[in-house]
């Protein structure tokens, strides 16, 4: 059984009641209901509010793979869950990284860039699946249109991914590598960028079934999962 947590803020849901109507379980409440129709896939939900943001070391622990979602209170994250994070990720735990999270805290604490790009409200976006044998492409067409989402475009200041495995193509021509894994220690980071709030991103059945095939490829077997000694950085402002 895979043991997901999925972190969020929980903010724009209670703020706006345009982002309520549109999850009003949550961001984290939709994601878990959909990977939680799976019989491998146990679910958790935790958000930025909670004692140590929801997501103390006895969390941590029980978690193969964490799902983070965030995008207006990235200062507001704790340090020391910054540093658990990084931490468990080093050791084997996954990491998914959605939309805004690539300026997460704990993003750029992993990958050590600013992880900059383009972005812009309102676009029409096409993601095209450019590794279809990966598994985290299985069951994905060629591909696939969002109507509504925001722009993300290049440069995007990332480290080289280990792969690429969706671009995403907007009308107003821009590019975006929207879907790329990274290694860190024993840990697999796959980053997925559709899921502005506004928009009903996480209700598409494409993207749930990325989003669920990039949950079951972070997850390393128990046994290949143990503590790595570091010394744990400063995280990256901003």
């Amino acid at each position: 059984m895979i043991r997901v947590t999925v972190w969020n803020e929980y903010l724009h849901e209670i703020n706006q009641p345009e982002v309520a109507a549109i999850y009003p379980e949550g961001i984290h409440g939709c994601i878990a209901e959909f990977l939680g129709r799976n019989e491998d896939i146990t679910v958790r939900t935790a958000t930025l509010s909670m004692p140590q943001n929801g997501l103390p070391e006895e969390v941590l622990e029980n978690t193969d793979v964490l799902i983070w979602w965030g995008h207006m209170a990235h200062d507001r994250v704790e340090d020391e869950t910054v540093m658990r994070v990084h931490r468990h990720v080093l050791s084997g735990m996954g990491l998914v990284a959605l939309h805004s999270a690539h300026h997460s805290k704990v993003m750029k604490t992993l990958l050590g860039t600013t992880l900059n790009l383009k972005w812009r409200h309102g676009d029409r976006e096409r993601v095209w699946c450019i590794a279809p044998a990966h598994p985290i492409a299985k069951g994905v067409p060629q591909q696939f249109l969002l109507p509504c989402e925001e722009m993300y475009g290049e440069p995007f200041d990332i480290p080289t991914p280990d792969e690429t495995l969706f671009l995403g193509w907007f009308s107003g021509g821009e590019v975006f590598r929207s879907g790329v894994t990274f290694t860190r220690g024993k840990g697999r980071i796959f980053y997925f960028q559709p899921g502005h709030e506004e928009y009903p991103i996480y209700h598409d059945e494409n993207v749930q079934r990325i989003i669920t095939n990039g949950v079951r490829w972070a997850c390393i077997s128990d046994i290949s999962r143990g503590e790595i000694p570091v010394e744990n950085p400063e995280p990256l402002e901003g």
